[in-house]
Parts: structure tokens; sequence; C-alpha cells
């Protein structure tokens, strides 16, 4: 499955169009390396989201081309999320 449409559906990110900028920003990486928006992801892959101040990092768990909120959240599993903050 396409990167941006996997965190759409998964809810890590509201919007296709928003997911797509920032993965063609370089703000996401796919198992340590940067990915674009059409990088495709599978089953185990860690993903780092940069999101301005926080940086989550959730490993897939499940890819579903469809998904309620309720089942949204069993798509991925946090490992962990920090706060950076600039000096």
């Amino acid at each position: 499955m396409r990167l941006d449409k996997y965190l759409k559906v998964s809810r890590l990110i509201k919007r296709r169009t928003v997911a797509k900028e920032i993965s063609d920003q370089g703000r996401i990486d796919i198992n340590g390396k940067q990915a674009k928006s059409s990088s495709t992801v599978k089953v185990g892959d860690v993903l780092t989201v940069k999101f301005g101040q926080r940086i989550v990092t959730v490993k897939v768990e499940r890819i579903q081309e469809t998904s309620r909120k309720e089942e949204a959240a069993e798509m991925y599993s946090i490992i962990s999320e920090e706060r950076v903050t600039e000096a």
C-alpha cells in the first residue's frame, strides 16, 4: 500500500493530501530511510513521522484498504513518541 494512503487509512494523519505533503517534504522515514508518498508500506515496517515538535515511531501491524475509526488504531503500534524542543 502507498505510504500516503496508509497514513490516512490508519488515521495517523487525517487527510491524504496532508500525508502526501509531509512525506514529500522528507519528514517520514520507513525503516530508517527517507520515504516519498508513493513508497510501499508492508507489515513489519517501522515508520518515523516528524510532526513539528513531535516525533512518533510506529510499527505497521496490519494493512487494510479501509478501516473504521475503532479499527484504525489496530493497524499500528506506537514504539516511541518524543517531543523535540529547540534551544
